[in-house]
């Protein structure tokens, strides 16, 4: 799969390998940065890569929650009211630009994204295995964006910048580019039926008491910082080590070791936390904060 997405977006293997990380860890995706550096392109190099089925939704200012969910309508010839699924029945829903549309059609993901199912006119439906989401949006500053709140940012396992290609990377994207589109090329290389498998050999890795707590200290320390106004939730150290026992299975380990879940400090815990008003003042990202944080915390020496 990794050398399959890395056939359309080239020079980005650690960006291939968090999205990887999410997926086997049966979570969701936010993929962040300025336009035009490959986001949607990553998505979509993903999406080919896996049997399934895969639905695209396009957020923008007058999309409507029901364009995300479904809605009932009501056929004539029967008089019943039909369920027409919404963007979000599929296997793989790519939401593209996630922050140009309003905080209230964003907040329609929070059910399916958490519970996978969704519940429209009192009848809940449930959505098939795999789920997961792969959102992209723009930073904050862009011109028509809302920030997404902060339920909606908590239920994504982990944030990703993918970031400026090197000079040789992009001098290969444009001898690719120039004649066709790479994705046209890509073919299925798994099925879902085989990453289920995957996601349950995942759920078995184990993980020992130390490296839990390991994981615990690491998010208490950011409930405690007086340079944070939020801290992560329990969410967080939930996902945190999903995601660590996903790494250590890509790795072919079956426990977890601490630098699995260090490793993914930043992509799992940058996006929820929201930093103090004099460390926003200082010019302290989140992330700088969190490589704070993580060197005052006692790194456990068992190997899981």
């Amino acid at each position: 799969m990794r050398s399959n997405v890395e056939r359309a977006i080239s020079g980005k293997t650690e960006v291939v390998n968090a999205a990887l990380v999410v997926l086997f860890a049966e979570g969701h995706l936010l993929l962040e940065d300025v336009p035009g550096v490959g986001k949607t392109m990553l998505s979509k190099a993903l999406a080919r890569s896996i049997d399934s089925s895969v639905r695209r939704i396009q957020f923008t200012p007058d999309l409507l929650p029901s364009d995300v969910t479904g809605v009932s309508v009501y056929n004539q010839s029967t008089r019943e009211f039909e369920f027409r699924p919404g963007g979000v029945f599929a296997n793989l829903v790519i939401g593209d630009e996630i922050n140009r549309a309003s905080p209230k059609t964003q907040s329609a993901l929070l059910e399916c994204m958490e519970e996978r199912q969704v519940t429209v006119d009192n009848v809940t439906y449930q959505l098939d295995a795999p789920f997961m989401v792969i959102a992209t949006q723009n930073p904050v500053e862009m011109e028509g964006t809302y920030p997404l709140p902060e339920a909606q940012r908590d239920r994504f396992m982990a944030r990703v910048s993918v970031g400026y290609p090197v000079a040789a990377a992009e001098i290969a994207m444009l001898d690719a580019h120039a004649a066709d589109n790479p994705l046209d090329d890509l073919e299925p290389v798994t099925d879902g039926a085989e990453i289920r498998k995957l996601c349950g050999i995942v759920s078995q890795v184990h993980v020992s008491e130390d490296v839990q707590r390991y994981a615990v200290a690491l998010v208490t320390a950011t409930r405690e910082s007086p340079d944070l106004l939020l801290g992560a939730s329990p969410r967080a150290t939930l996902h945190l080590v999903r995601a660590a026992k996903a790494r250590a299975a890509i790795e072919q380990r079956d426990f977890v070791i601490p630098d699995d879940v260090l490793a993914l400090v930043e992509p799992v815990l940058a996006h929820r936390v929201l930093p103090s008003a004099e460390a926003a003042v200082g010019g302290r990202a989140s992330a700088s904060i969190l490589h704070a944080l993580t060197a005052g915390v006692p790194v456990p020496d068992a190997r899981g």
